[in-house]
């Protein structure tokens, strides 16, 4: 196939990736899909190898459907399934790592036989348990699990599936809800590939599945050419459950390919539901290597090809079943940070600073409305990103994922809470001759007549974002309730009573070279600006920001 339909093609199935997503996006019924978009929309072909996914797609999600296609075909064959099939699953080991993400697929038949897969993910409001929670000791209490299961089976609903989902959730109109936008998506993205089959005469779809996952490759093998063989360390520590863990990893370039080593990493813990499944660390590990090395050509299969990661079983990213992983996005987030850190001395240019949502700081609040209505509610707001080599970090703007923030006065119509305050927190971003982003500051009062469950999902209290290249590091997280009643659980539930405040302190990003280094101009732009106090100025920029002649300041 010449370059200029290849090109042309892989635009159309990002298309249709894309308004499948849309069609997901806009008929959900909860604010976690319908706001944050916690979700993906990926073809896959007859292998279980990604094609295309859309625009702006969890990085997450996608590294993990590609293999749980490949397993789901270990359960149905190729030669078992229907025109009208839908299969479904949350198991954490198979699909995206923990039991709130339901994936579902959906073979495409052309011309009487199968020709791909659509597939999609969705984080769910609810999935029973203990609600979203990083407290767990087993995943048996982190909610309903659901095998591989047809939901539909050549065409026909099972309703005994649905009606078992229903019982167990504490908001089964909203997560049956989402279940059928899924189905929606799939059918929207099989109906387009047709569409597409037909129009262009194509009767197999490896016809250009195969050079686009193979131009991919060679674009990840050139890449990695360019490195100097080596070996290479990179460790980060976290404050845990019960005491810090460390996740290490030893990046071996051999020639064209690259092996991540994650051995010396804490074993898998009792307790905390933050053990990471396989798929988990193996999406978060060649995610970030596809973002230093190849970031401007297409993701597919292909480009992961010449990438190996190796996790002992039973550590904390390898994880053994029936190990607690609600909370798997505080370990296997910071996996980029691992990552970066074992590159940056020889990719200088390109390893951002430490991210103050690396991982991030998440709620979850849950509970009975006024009307007793249950309710659920998850809060996606984001620290400050890390300082670039060339440019300050962004404020308050996700990273390794990309789930948005529901606006505050989505969040306050479908939960009783009243926010008081959201905004930037000045001191709050590394400094450095190029600032980390500024994380934010969050106050909020219960405002409902009865108690609600708080589940606080949080790292990052004792070990702070670091800097990069004398950069310093940043603000940490913290969540507390007013009136000096002290911290909230780091990892935990706790029950808010009617008018109770809390305050939630996202972290920033690292700083990016010695402060001193600051040109002094940009310092009091952003003492103007507010980003940063006086005291700050003077101390750590060493800028005096008196005016001449001002000495009584």
């Amino acid at each position: 196939m010449d370059a200029i339909s290849l090109e042309i093609y892989w635009n159309r199935l990002l298309a249709i990736c894309d308004e499948a997503v849309t069609g997901l996006i806009r008929t959900a019924f909860s604010t976690i899909v319908r706001e944050s978009r916690d979700c993906v929309s990926v073809i896959l072909d007859v292998d279980g190898d990604l094609i295309a996914e859309n625009r702006g797609s969890v990085p997450a999600f996608v590294g993990c459907l590609s293999p749980c296609m490949k397993d789901l075909l270990g359960y149905f064959p190729l030669e078992t399934w229907q025109p009208g099939d839908i299969v479904m699953t949350n198991d954490p080991w198979m699909g995206t790592g923990h039991r709130p993400d339901i994936v579902m697929v959906a073979p495409v038949f052309h011309d009487g036989r199968i020709v791909a897969f659509s597939g999609n993910v969705a984080h769910a409001a609810d999935i029973g348990g203990v609600v979203w929670a990083a407290d767990c000791h087993t995943v048996h209490e982190e909610g309903i699990g659901i095998p591989p299961l047809k939901l539909y089976k050549a065409g026909e609903l099972n309703e005994d599936i649905l009606s078992t989902i229903r019982y167990n959730v504490r908001v089964p109109d909203m997560v049956v809800g989402d279940l059928f936008a899924q189905v929606a998506a799939l059918e929207i993205s099989g109906a387009r590939l047709v569409d597409f089959m037909s129009e262009t005469g194509m009767e197999d779809l490896r016809v250009v599945g195969a050079p686009i996952q193979d131009l991919g490759e060679r674009a990840m093998r050139r890449a990695i050419s360019e490195l100097p063989d080596g070996s290479y360390e990179g460790v980060t520590y976290l404050d845990g459950y019960d005491q810090p863990l460390k996740v290490q990893a030893t990046i071996t370039v051999r020639g064209d390919e690259i092996n991540v080593d994650f051995a010396g990493t804490s074993d898998q813990v009792d307790g905390g539901g933050i053990n990471v499944p396989y798929n988990y660390t193996q999406a978060y590990t060649t995610y970030p290597l596809k973002c230093l090395l190849d970031p401007h050509t297409t993701r597919t299969s292909g480009s992961f090809r010449p990438i190996t990661v190796r996790a002992p079983e039973g550590c904390i990213l390898n994880c053994r079943y029936p190990a607690a992983v609600n909370a798997r996005t505080l370990t296997g987030d910071t996996i980029c940070n691992v990552v970066f850190m074992g590159l940056a001395d020889v990719l200088p240019h390109r390893v951002i600073a430490e991210s103050g949502t690396t991982p991030p700081l998440r709620i979850f609040v849950s509970g009975v409305g006024p009307d007793e209505t249950p309710f659920t509610f998850h809060l996606f707001a984001n620290g400050g990103m890390g300082a670039r080599p060339t440019a300050d970090g962004l404020h308050c703007t996700p990273y390794p994922t990309n789930i948005q923030c529901a606006s505050m006065e989505v969040m306050e119509s479908v939960a009783p809470l009243l926010v008081w305050k959201k905004e930037l927190a000045p001191d709050s971003g590394g400094p450095g001759r190029y600032m980390g982003g500024l994380g934010q500051d969050m106050t909020m009062e219960v405002v409902s007549d009865k108690p609600v469950t708080l589940s606080v999902i949080s790292e990052k209290w004792d070990f702070p974002p670091l800097g990069r290249a004398g950069g310093m590091a940043a603000r940490a997280n913290r969540a507390e309730k007013v009136m000096g009643e002290g911290p909230l659980p780091r990892k935990g539930r706790t029950q808010l009573l009617p008018g109770d405040v809390i305050n939630l302190s996202f972290a920033g990003g690292g700083g990016y070279g010695p402060p001193t280094e600051r040109d002094p101009a940009q310092v009091m732009e952003d003492l103007r600006d507010g980003l940063i106090s006086e005291a700050r100025a003077r101390s750590v920029f060493g800028v005096d920001v008196d005016p001449p002649g001002d000495s009584g300041r």
